[in-house]
């Protein structure tokens, strides 16, 4: 019997209650690497937003270490440097993509009149982005000491402290950032349709002085695009959460076609969602019709 076959008997113990799929975790690996360097290309050659490299860059890259891992479990499932690898940048590769997001909806605040929100554009990057940095730190702690431990109540120690950080994803998901970031932004966009800003929001700069300014294509395909992605982010993060809820040998995760649905293909999705509808073509800002210089000339047209 060969080291390989002794690796890959089913009787010794492996972290994860299975063998991960070697075809499942080499097309992952491929799909976010074609992605990532996708991302890397659009961003430098095509849009110039450099801020998309500390976020969706790094989320496909952390992305294709994690999968990486499982391959690398595939061949030898007891691998606890492998098992370390894959769940602690699984768990963390999501985060910056979220961040991603959020500045995608200041961005578009930005441009269709920061009266409508009831937050300044940069708001949304300084405060929900500082959340994400906090669940970032926690997740990784817990990850890092669930995948590490060699004794049960060290992982069970670990696994709760994963897990305070996934439910703190959620959580601030729920009631924290990403709910409080989706009531915002569905504020903003009933706002918007309705014609109500606020008021006092407004100043000499702002698109809506004049009016409620118009939304291009562009900017409604973006805006559906973030819609999805944030879904699929959110469904991650609820699986992520119960996944843990249920112990380390408990059946959801101990199950495969799980993980490789609710989070695997949930984060494919929403990272493919910005390569196809990128910031970079989709808020540009040439397509505006609300730009500083219009504003400009309807100040001038209104003296």
């Amino acid at each position: 019997m060969s080291a390989l076959d002794v690796y890959q008997d089913p009787a010794l113990p492996s972290p994860y209650n299975y063998v991960p799929s070697r075809t499942v975790a080499t097309i992952f690996v491929v799909l976010y690497t074609f992605s990532t360097i996708t991302h890397i290309i659009q961003a430098m050659l095509r849009s110039r937003m450099w801020w998309l490299f500390p976020t969706i860059c790094i989320c496909g890259a952390v992305e294709v270490a994690g999968w990486c891992g499982r391959l690398w479990s595939s061949f030898i499932p007891s691998s606890s440097d492998a098992f370390m690898l894959q769940i602690c940048a699984t768990i963390l590769a999501p985060t910056p993509l979220v961040a991603a997001n959020f500045i995608i909806l200041g961005r578009i605040v930005r441009k269709l009149g920061t009266a409508y929100s009831r937050l300044p554009p940069r708001w949304y990057t300084i405060v929900f982005c500082t959340c994400d940095f906090i669940s970032l730190v926690i997740q990784g702690t817990g990850g890092g000491m669930a995948a590490s431990s060699s004794t049960n109540p060290n992982q069970r120690k670990g696994g709760n402290v994963m897990l305070a950080g996934i439910v703190f994803q959620l959580g601030k998901s729920i009631a924290l950032t990403i709910a409080v970031y989706a009531c915002l932004a569905i504020e903003f966009f009933v706002r918007y349709f309705k014609d109500k800003p606020f008021s006092s929001r407004r100043d000499s700069k702002d698109p809506s002085l004049f009016g409620r300014p118009h939304m291009t294509q562009k900017l409604k395909i973006m805006s559906m695009a973030l819609a999805f992605s944030t879904v699929c982010l959110f469904i991650r993060a609820i699986y992520r959460t119960i996944e843990l809820s249920d112990g380390w040998s408990g059946r959801i995760i101990s199950t495969e076609l799980y993980f490789n649905v609710l989070d695997g293909a949930m984060v494919v999705l929403a990272i493919y969602t910005m390569n196809f509808v990128h910031p970079g073509v989709y808020l540009s800002s040439d397509d505006s019709l609300h730009s500083s210089e219009a504003i400009n000339i309807k100040l001038r047209e209104a003296a």
